[in-house]
């Protein structure tokens, strides 16, 4: 294991960080580049509100929990304070893009936007003792529990007397952020909000008998035989179960650390390209064509969060199939995915595992997915030992 925790913490600390320290800080402005490409060079200065909080956790983060470096914490606070200056709108809804300084571009329709801004605030309080930042948290976090079950509101498409899906990606993402908040919050809301979590993703979304997790379910919880109720996203399915086992440490609860390790291998099995390796991005479950024209591409998020949740399942559960399946994704990941001349990690390739897009960072990709994979393979890795 202590082999793969110093590959994993070497590309954090020495090749990673660095590239987005050197790259993405908009010192005149605040808040931070995401659109870089092969190089590092800013393509386009828009700046993606969700982004800018990830980025604002990640280096808080790693000021908390890796080394107390001023640097580290001025990175941080670059975010933060570009977040409390211009993230918000008049009722405390996040924006989901602004230009450079700050001037809102969309409206707040994606409630992703305020829970990564929470994790930000939450772990930039933490690491700084900045208490407008811990409130912000707690406030936002508030926001977000109230919006759960209509998070776009009055920004919706959606007829909802036709067909109206719940989608999977919200309580997946609470069961996370609640952890990220927990030692500011109530503890009786922490249970409350976390049970909910679990029983959502576990027993609503995830069907038992094929252990399948799917992104879209009818309210009472029923299959859609539509597109969108048909689809698998296996790397959203097998981050969620990384969350689920940090859950299941938490509580000493062996048979949810299990469960999700088997959902893991699971969905793994099924999402892989037994063809060109790597794993798929969308499937149908019946195996219809995917609506989403990019169904076959190789993403970097998901084989980062899938080597993630492969090291804590193998830590917690000691299945050696985990760590067979652990070294068949690294070494995809690491042959297709890093890029040793210039830094970081392409985000996008094709079928056969060719770079699709020769961008770092973009409107989706920021400093988030590959720093924070790093990090937590490294340490589940190296506390196996």
């Amino acid at each position: 294991m202590n082999q793969y925790a110093r590959i994993y913490r070497d590309a954090l600390l020495n090749d990673v960080v660095p590239f987005w320290e050197k790259h993405s800080l908009d010192r005149e402005y605040g808040g931070y580049f995401t659109c870089l490409d092969r190089e590092g060079k800013v393509f386009d200065t828009d700046k993606f509100v969700w982004l800018q909080g990830r980025q604002a956790w990640t280096f808080a983060m790693l000021y908390n929990k890796v080394e107390k470096n001023p640097a580290w914490l001025e990175s941080s606070r670059l975010g933060i304070d570009f977040l409390k200056k211009h993230g918000m709108d008049e009722e405390g809804n996040f924006y989901f893009s602004l230009d450079r300084k700050g001037s809102p571009l969309v409206k707040p329709y994606n409630i992703f936007s305020d829970c990564f801004a929470a994790m930000a605030f939450s772990q930039y309080g933490q690491a700084s003792g900045d208490q407008e930042s811990l409130d912000l948290a707690v406030s936002t976090f508030n926001n977000i529990l109230e919006r759960q079950h209509n998070p776009k509101g009055k920004y919706s498409k959606i007829i909802s007397d036709t067909r109206t899906l719940k989608g999977f990606s919200l309580p997946m993402i609470l069961s996370n952020l609640c952890l990220e908040l927990e030692p500011l919050l109530e503890k009786s809301l922490v249970e409350k909000t976390i049970d909910a979590c679990v029983k959502e993703v576990m027993e609503v979304f995830l069907d038992r008998e094929s252990l399948m997790v799917y992104e879209n379910l009818l309210e009472d919880g029923s299959l859609s035989d539509s597109f969108e109720g048909r689809l698998i996203n296996p790397g959203h399915g097998i981050e969620a179960m990384w969350f689920m086992m940090d859950i299941a440490k938490r509580r000493g609860d062996k048979a949810l650390a299990t469960l999700a390790k088997d959902v893991t291998l699971n969905l793994l099995d099924y999402g892989w390209d037994k063809e060109f390796g790597g794993i798929f991005y969308f499937l149908d479950r019946k195996g219809h064509p995917p609506q989403q024209l990019e169904w076959d591409q190789k993403l970097w998020w998901v084989h980062l969060e899938t080597l993630v949740a492969l090291a804590k399942a193998y830590q917690m559960t000691g299945d050696a199939a985990c760590m067979d399946w652990f070294e068949k994704v690294h070494n995809y990941s690491w042959k297709h995915f890093a890029d040793p001349e210039f830094g970081e990690w392409y985000g996008y390739l094709n079928r056969r595992g060719e770079v699709l897009l020769q961008l770092k960072g973009g409107k989706w990709k920021g400093c988030f997915h590959v720093p924070r994979g790093m990090f937590q393979v490294w340490r589940t890795l190296d506390s196996c030992d």
